[in-house]
């Protein structure tokens, strides 16, 4: 039986809605729209992947969703294939297709761009942009939608109702990135206005050049005439008396004039050491938002966009396992990508877990985090929604079974303990762990889902 490509791209757009709702994951949609329905034989629906990254991801953590939904539209389908694209294939929109809101924006440049504002002295005050640093190049997760969204929405409207746009975390989570992305999106949309990019030391430098000039009246000419102030690290501002107080008049003036101040920092308004209260107050008056540490998926969303632009091949299950052992932060975690992939160009061989292992050592020891049974029993029972005596308990329920074993084969697989040991753990001797061990590593063959349930457990033992 074989169905055209116009029967089947309707059935896969079907799919794929039913799929952004049961997923509600920007980073699962971002995979899923690369795939093409090919054909279908005997049964067998072929789905086209670009990369073997992407194939084995979809496959390994989405398959069984996309089957299920697809034999809603077709219940005579009975298994998927995916397959790599061996030549350019007709474009799909999968914009329409999914129905989202994106817009696509035009090609970055491919050097870094100065803004220059010349200052009364003839001095040039520049702001570098990232041509990497857009919102096309953004990777969006559930951690960070909201600060793209707020990020997006300040870039492209004209009025908005909320004024600053405040954004906060920890380091290498994507503050400069989106800061970066505004100011690019902008300058392409409102090409006549004026927009400044600065970090706290540039401002707190061109203040106290100022102040040493007597030129302070220049100063402020200056920094209230421009349409849009940005300002990367504002905690550096504070603590500062004087540099504080013209910060709080240049901020309140542009705000009266109806100017767009976006602000980054390293804590939230409340959190901030050494800022005035009617500064904090001000700052609060606008849209403060937290991007969140990233999660397994987004982590491995970045991964898989930062090694589709590498010139070597990278394996799924060492992007997997950089995502799963390096939680701190993106930098870091691009830091990795670019060692490994800079160590096969220089020394030669393909990358892959002994690679991982040799050249991430140092990396890799500082994220060891030791985890214990009574660790592994917390979690496993969170994530099934039991309590910790239920894993301890003789109930036989599957629901509960089942959790007791993976909880049993996960102590064997992440710590040192002796089988007795574990055993005593859960009330159990060691024989019962043996048989766990054994039955899990059967079930975790074929049971897509238990394989999916232990990866999450396990991401969220790593992550503390």
């Amino acid at each position: 039986m074989q169905k055209t490509d116009d029967v089947l791209f309707r059935q896969w757009g079907e799919v794929c809605t039913h799929l952004q709702r049961e997923l509600g994951d920007k980073i699962a949609v971002r995979w899923l729209t690369k795939l093409i329905p090919s054909t279908l034989k005997d049964n067998q629906l072929h789905l086209l992947a670009p990369s073997p990254c992407i194939q084995e991801l979809v496959k390994k953590n989405y398959a069984d969703q996309i089957l299920s939904f697809w034999q809603m539209q077709d219940p005579n389908i009975e298994k998927l294939a995916f397959e790599l694209k061996k030549h350019e294939e007709p474009a799909l929109n999968n914009e329409s297709v999914l129905k989202r809101e994106t817009k696509q924006t035009p090609s970055a440049p491919v050097e870094h761009v100065e803004q220059k504002i010349v200052d009364t002295d003839g001095e040039v005050i520049s702001s570098f942009l990232d041509p990497t640093h857009t919102f096309d190049t953004f990777v969006v997760g559930k951690p960070n939608e909201f600060a793209y969204a707020a990020a997006k929405r300040l870039a492209e409207e004209k009025t908005i109702s909320f004024n600053p746009l405040y954004l906060h975390s920890s380091v290498g989570l994507g503050k400069t990135h989106l800061m970066h992305a505004i100011a690019w999106r902008m300058n392409e949309l409102y090409p006549d206005k004026t927009v400044l990019y600065l970090s706290a030391e540039q401002f707190f430098h061109r203040f106290i050049k100022a102040m040493r000039s007597n030129n302070t009246e220049a100063f402020r000419d200056l920094f209230r005439s421009v349409d849009v102030l940005m300002i990367d690290d504002v905690q550096f501002i504070f603590g500062k008396k004087a540099t504080q107080e013209e910060f709080f008049h240049t901020f309140n003036t542009l705000i009266a004039k109806g100017k767009k101040i976006i602000l980054s920092a390293d804590s939230s308004p409340a959190d901030l050491h050494g800022i005035e209260e009617r500064l904090q107050t001000r700052i609060a008056q606008g849209l403060v938002v937290d991007i969140h540490p990233t999660s397994y998926e987004l982590r491995l969303g970045i991964l898989q966009e930062k090694a589709s632009k590498k010139s070597v091949s990278i394996p799924y299950e060492v992007l997997d396992f950089l995502a799963q052992n390096i939680t701190s932060n993106v930098r870091e975690l691009e830091g990795a990508l670019n060692r490994l992939v800079a160590h096969a160009e220089f020394i030669g061989g393909k990358i892959d877990m002994q690679t991982v292992r040799l050249v991430l050592k140092d990396i890799l020891k500082t994220h060891e985090k030791t985890v214990t049974v009574p660790d592994i029993q917390k979690m496993t029972a969170d994530y099934y929604n039991l309590k910790i005596s239920d894993l301890k308990s003789v109930r036989r329920e599957r629901r509960i079974a089942r959790p007791r074993q993976l909880a049993m084969y996960l102590s064997k697989q992440m710590t040192t303990l002796s089988l007795p040991d574990i055993a005593a753990h859960f009330g159990r001797d060691h024989t019962t762990i043996i048989h766990a061990v054994k039955l899990m590593e059967g079930l975790l063959q074929n049971d897509h889902q238990l394989g999916k349930d232990m990866q999450n457990i396990v991401s969220r033992l790593k992550e503390g």
